[in-house]
């Protein structure tokens, strides 16, 4: 089955048809079918508009959950409107992809779910499921937000989110400028490198002890961080050119180490204002080559500094937002992924993504949950009149539990007493026989980082990082024979 994944992406992206730049009316001969809406019936015992009949039945391959194997459904997040025109128009568009899902499961039945995330937010998943609110009546999955989507999206990259402490940041405006910083983090994975620094007239690592670098965006870093955000407070003036060269200086001694991204740089800022362009910092540091892009976010309903922030960004190829109220945090952090993206996309780029191990809640076996990775490849614009400006449709991907490209290995090969491991590209362990999910007690709880266990943690070596690095320099797929000689630990 594995052999047949990077095939089966590309045919999905092959068949995609082009988008049309138009508003579709509800009239046209198309499905909409809502995942939360499905089957769902009004007070006079009609079925909602974007709900219909959905035909579900339960399917042995699919953990015995109620499933549509004929069709996909679409989920869009709580903070969108179902009937959006972007919305509605990608709904008529994607719905092609019915077919190609349907005979990519025909020729493989070890598939599981195959879907698109879409870059305007909505969510086709094959086989089609009904999707429940939570308590609240929320559905907070934004598949723009998953890994799988920002890795096959966008390149490595290197950040640091610049925020606003000044005076003028006090009450609302600070609060909306955490959150901001918070979704941004959110929109960071594994092979991004990351700083925060807070200014006024004075410079403020959100972590004093990381003065000066960039850490890894991995999930402990990133909590950390947030931990720390609760930390600021707004006072004095805020002095932008002295956070702009540190920003500036950071990047580029961390790029020389040679232990970033090695790829995208960026200069995230969070300010309610700036009072001038700084067109003499941008001058020394970034061009003429605007290797460092600038996105600023604007906090607050003023616009009186809006200018001057739209021409930072457009002078370094980057993105401006305003940002008025805390609903609108997420969608406008979104953005900066599309600009991010315009280069693998004007490049025709179509990179396959694995990412790391992690739990599918909804599918289990003898042996308890089931270990997943997905792989994921972006999708792109094909017209002639639209190719250079690098647009972005979204992201497919395909769920493949690991132990199926265990039975890749050959297994003659291992001798009597050895053993086959796979790791990701960070060294983080997608399979090993010491790797342990559960805490032992009940075997029901998931240890917090089991996704993110490191090769060292689970081998001894004779010499430090040998052999950990030697794996490192190898495709992450590979499975690295490996006799018993010396002594394991688990996880």
């Amino acid at each position: 089955m594995a052999h047949g994944l990077c095939p089966g992406l590309s045919e999905f992206t092959a068949l995609f048809p082009k988008p049309h730049v138009m508003f579709v009316d509800f009239v046209f001969q198309y499905e909409y079918f809502n995942a939360v809406l499905i089957n769902e019936r009004d007070k006079d015992g009609n079925f909602l508009e974007l709900g219909k009949e959905f035909i579900l039945a339960p399917n042995d391959h699919f953990n015995n959950l109620p499933v549509n194997i004929s069709l996909s459904d679409v989920q869009v997040p709580t903070n969108m409107y179902n009937k959006d025109p972007a919305i509605v128009n990608g709904v008529y568009w994607s719905e092609s992809l019915n077919k190609v899902f349907v005979d990519n499961f025909d020729r493989d039945p070890s598939l599981i779910w195959q879907y698109f995330g879409s870059a305007k937010g909505f969510f086709r998943q094959y086989p089609g499921i009904k999707w429940e609110p939570d308590e609240n009546g929320v559905i907070a999955f934004d598949c723009r937000n998953r890994k799988w989507y920002i890795q096959a999206a966008t390149s490595p990259k290197d950040v640091v989110i610049l925020v606003d402490v000044s005076g003028s940041m006090k009450g609302l405006r600070l609060t909306i400028a955490k959150q901001t910083v918070s979704s941004i983090l959110d929109t960071l994975g594994d092979d991004d490198f990351f700083n925060i620094i807070a200014y006024n007239e004075e410079l403020h690592y959100v972590e004093p002890c990381l003065n000066g670098t960039l850490v890894q965006a991995d999930r402990t870093n990133k909590e950390h961080f947030r931990e720390h955000l609760d930390k600021l407070f707004a006072k004095g003036i805020g002095m932008l050119d002295i956070a702009l060269n540190e920003a500036f200086n950071i990047l580029s001694d961390f790029n020389h180490t040679g232990q970033g991204s090695i790829c995208s740089q960026a200069i995230m800022l969070i300010t309610d204002g700036a009072v001038d362009t700084y067109d003499t910092i941008f001058a020394k540091y970034n061009w003429p080559d605007r290797k460092v892009r600038i996105f600023t976010y604007l906090i607050g309903r003023e616009a009186a500094f809006a200018d001057n922030l739209k021409w930072m960004a457009c002078a370094n190829k980057g993105f401006f937002t305003q940002i008025s109220t805390l609903a609108d945090v997420q969608e406008n952090v979104m953005e900066y992924l599309h600009v991010l993206s315009r280069p693998k996309v004007i490049d025709q780029e179509h990179d396959v993504v694995w990412t790391e191990a992690y739990i599918d809640s909804t599918l289990t076996d003898d042996q308890g949950p089931v270990l997943m990775t997905t792989v994921a490849m972006p999708v792109f614009s094909k017209q002639n009149e639209t190719r250079s400006k690098g647009i972005l449709l979204g992201v497919v991907g395909t769920d493949v539990p690991v132990k199926e490209l265990l039975k890749t290995i050959p297994k003659y090969k291992l001798g009597i007493h050895g053993y086959a491991f796979a790791i990701t590209n960070n060294g983080y362990i997608l399979t090993h026989p010491e790797l342990r999910l559960l805490y032992e007690e009940g075997k029901k709880r998931r240890k917090p980082n089991y996704s993110s266990v490191d090769l060292s943690e689970v081998e001894w070596e004779d010499r430090d990082d040998v052999f950990r690095c030697g794996a490192l320099q190898r495709s992450w797929e590979i499975f690295l024979p490996r006799e018993c000689n010396h002594r394991r630990r688990p996880a």
